[in-house]
């Protein structure tokens, strides 16, 4: 299947060709107006989508069902189908054909993927939970589509921490993403950890999420090595709802990775905070392309974003877009992006200190990501991240120096903050 020729097919031929259930009416609507991406859309302006567009893909099948393990806390889903179950968190578990679509979703693949999904994964979670979904990818050079929906109920406070697995996926375009809706009084943290090295898999990630009155959700984005990848996010807050959103992304060789986000204030006393953090080397690209909208509902919002880029290479590019879009007085907004290299004076100011030029670079690299580590509240996720970020920038999960310059990591963040 090569997607660019989907673009031109009218909603009932989408539907045929696509072999789509009777509820993906809507998507196959949306997928015609908005027709397939290319690199004049202005999502995908930064990231390389046509080589995917254009590519004849085979597309993977999913099994209708698979032997359910019992595990730990995590949910794994391989290849779109759901393996493993926790034995110790209270999670209802099942697959819908009918969904509530998000009708005015700006990117065209969030359609596409449920056009291209059976059934969706559901989750509902009616009681407090902490648990970790493992994403297992196994089949190389392939297209896998499958969505996944996340339920919370009202007053329930849910954390869901995600890891990624795909060595055996070599050259495989995935697309999936979460429709997630958050009741009132109900909190819902999604932590998304995922490195990628050159030849892997290319995810594109188109998420929803709707939030209810007096709801909140958190989300953390966490992008670290070499391959390529976007994350899509459309995200809606109604009265007195709240949404914190961070990102750290750290990528190097030719990669093109970054967040396209839209927030939409809907509801009255809304507040949205987003932060995005980019750590570029060699001659990756960083995107973060991010809208801040506030309708006329939307009075006494406050809405902040900003997003920091440091360029290791001359070669590393970041492209960042903040911005708002408003239609009231009644608001507080801010928003702001800096780019450009580590503070040469702070570099000499650890060097007069007795250390290495190159641990130095290290040090205040690690304490400009650690913010946005450190920010997360539960301790074993913080130091999971800390590991991957490790991992993928030194090649070790711990750094030397840290351990032995007695009282190191205190001078970086001691200079850091000057």
């Amino acid at each position: 299947m090569r997607p660019v020729l989907l673009g031109a097919m009218s909603p009932e031929s989408l539907m045929e060709e696509l072999q789509a259930a009777p509820s993906r009416a809507l998507a196959a609507r949306r997928l015609s107006e908005l027709g397939m991406p290319t690199r004049k859309s202005e999502a995908y302006r930064y990231f390389e989508i046509d080589p995917l567009m254009e590519h004849d893909w085979e597309v993977a099948s999913i099994a209708p069902t698979a032997e359910i393990e019992e595990t730990q806390r995590q949910i794994v889903i391989t290849d779109g189908v759901v393996t493993a179950l926790p034995a110790d968190v209270e999670v209802q578990v099942g697959c819908s054909d009918a969904i509530d679509l998000d009708g005015a979703h700006f990117d065209p693949l969030y359609y596409l993927g449920h056009l291209m999904s059976r059934e969706v994964i559901s989750l509902r979670f009616r009681k407090d939970a902490k648990v970790t979904i493992v994403h297992r990818y196994t089949r190389p050079a392939k297209l896998l589509a499958y969505r996944t929906a996340i339920y919370v109920d009202a007053n329930v406070h849910v954390q869901i921490a995600e890891r990624y697995e795909g060595e055996g996926a070599c050259g495989a375009l995935i697309l999936s993403g979460h429709d997630a809706f958050v009741s009132r009084d109900a909190t819902l943290t999604l932590v998304k950890d995922q490195t990628l090295r050159i030849g892997d898999y290319t995810p594109i990630f188109s998420h929803r999420i709707k939030v209810d009155s007096q709801a909140s959700c958190r989300l953390h984005s966490f992008d670290f090595g070499a391959g390529s990848g976007l994350q899509l996010i459309k995200a809606e807050l109604h009265e007195h709802a709240r949404i914190d959103a961070d990102h750290l992304l750290y990528a190097k060789d030719h990669s093109r990775r970054g967040t396209v986000s839209q927030i939409v204030h809907i509801g009255q006393s809304s507040l949205s905070t987003q932060r995005a953090k980019n750590i570029l080397a060699e001659k990756a690209r960083g995107i973060f392309d991010a809208l801040i909208k506030v309708e006329h509902t939307g009075k006494y919002t406050k809405a902040h974003q900003n997003s920091k880029a440091i360029l290791l290479n001359d070669g590393a590019y970041m492209a960042s877009k903040p911005q708002l879009e408003i239609y009231i007085d009644d608001l507080e907004a801010s928003h702001g992006s800096t780019t450009g290299q580590l503070d040469e004076a702070q570099l000499f100011y650890l060097r007069s200190r007795g250390i290495a030029r190159e641990e130095a670079r290290k040090m205040l690299i690690l304490a400009f990501a650690n913010e946005l580590i450190d920010a997360l509240e539960d301790e074993a996720l913080r130091e999971e991240l800390h590991r991957s970020f490790e991992e993928a920038y030194w090649g070790v999960t711990s750094v030397t120096c840290m351990e032995t310059c007695h009282g190191c990591e205190d001078l970086a963040a001691e200079t850091a903050a000057k």
